[in-house]
């Protein structure tokens, strides 16, 4: 073992001593000098400020109030600073230009520090929408991790003044975050519903998607339905739970309160539920998302319970976790980066101070899969 680990680093240093006699060569022949010579004459100098006013003989103030769009400054002016800059291929110095316009050019995007892996994939996709449209208006991101409601870490951003905005991916029935934003006056959105008034909110239409599931399995003739789910702390479990009993409203069936699960927290909690749900003669276990489902289906493995043959099963959220399994799973399917996309254009015409909507409900997809024929 000993000598293997001594060829490997003799191999290392041999390997590295060539890569230095390389480059001490490379910097030596002709073909550096040309390559040098030849990004010399071609390169573009990063002109400044400072350069175009000299060249337009204004001043630097002249030419930041052209920049900017403020102060006062006549259109012919600015009009020959806008066609110098673009003709020249000025680009303003980030700092610079936040502080001309008294911006960091950052958002802060918050993120719950308490999630299952499956979580994960929701929080990636939303990430990916922020990033993309923050990234063609020139934004960069700062996240934040929020655990139970704990938002020091945003304090420490938004009194730091690092932010222009703020996009909150959870919310909460009782939700600090918002209370703290709101008291300071920051622009933000939430990517899922609030009770809070005058609150922002991009979300996907839950209730009306829970609903029309719920109808759908009631339709199929099942009766004795159990609905387990997750904390009644976060306002999308509340949402889901409107529209579970508004089908059972509509289709005039009543709701068996035993049957009703929630607040399950760790999955020997869920795997107690799924015996007793069985116990009581189950037809369909309807789960609140992607995580409590893809621990049911385990535990359903493990006592050779055959979906959907002895008993059915759905989830209110869809996941790449769940398109894998056998049998498929009939789901509810949202688009997470359009989520997120939205959700950031939003904010930043919030920031801009343009007109938004309160509310915004993007569209889902009833998926009708194996596990509930």
């Amino acid at each position: 073992m000993r000598s293997n680990i001594r060829a490997g680093q003799s191999n290392i240093v041999a390997g590295s001593q060539a890569i230095q006699e390389a480059t001490a060569q490379f910097r030596g022949s002709n073909c550096f000098e040309e390559r040098r010579g030849f990004m010399g004459n071609e390169e573009k100098k990063n002109i400044t400020i400072a350069d175009v006013a000299e060249a337009l003989g204004v001043s630097k103030t002249t030419v930041s109030r052209a920049i900017s769009g403020k102060g006062r400054i006549g259109q012919e002016t600015r009009d020959r600073v806008l066609k110098y800059i673009e003709e020249h291929d000025y680009k303003p110095n980030v700092i610079a230009k936040g502080l001309a316009q008294s911006k960091t050019y950052n958002l802060c995007v918050v993120m719950p520090g308490e999630y299952d892996v499956v979580d994960l994939t929701f929080f990636q996709e939303c990430l990916f929408g922020i990033q993309e449209i923050a990234g063609i208006m020139e934004y960069d991101i700062l996240l934040s991790i929020c655990k139970n409601n704990d938002i020091s870490s945003l304090e420490r951003i938004i009194s730091n003044r690092k932010v222009d905005g703020v996009i909150l991916m959870r919310t909460f029935v009782e939700d600090r975050q918002i209370e703290y934003l709101q008291e300071k006056k920051v622009p933000f959105v939430t990517i899922g519903s609030s009770n809070y008034t005058g609150v922002i909110q991009i979300d996907h239409n839950h209730k009306s998607a829970c609903k029309e599931l719920t109808s759908i399995i009631l339709m199929k003739g099942m009766k004795r339905i159990a609905l387990i789910g997750g904390d009644e702390n976060h306002v999308v479990t509340q949402s889901r739970l409107r529209g579970f009993r508004e089908a059972y409203e509509k289709m005039g069936e009543v709701i068996d309160p035993t049957m009703l699960f929630l607040n399950l927290d760790n999955h020997v909690v869920i795997d107690k539920i799924v015996e007793e749900v069985l116990e009581r003669k189950a037809e369909c276990i309807l789960c609140m998302d992607d995580a409590v489902c893809s621990r049911v289906l385990k535990k359903l493995r493990e006592k050779n319970v055959k979906v959907p043959k002895d008993i059915r099963v759905a989830s209110f959220y869809n996941s790449s976790v769940l398109e894998n399994n056998v049998p498929s799973i009939t789901s509810l399917s949202f688009d997470a980066k359009e989520l997120g996309m939205v959700a950031c254009k939003t904010v930043l015409d919030v920031i801009e101070g343009a007109e938004v909507e309160t509310r915004t409900l993007l569209p889902y997809e009833v998926v009708l899969k194996e596990s509930t024929k």
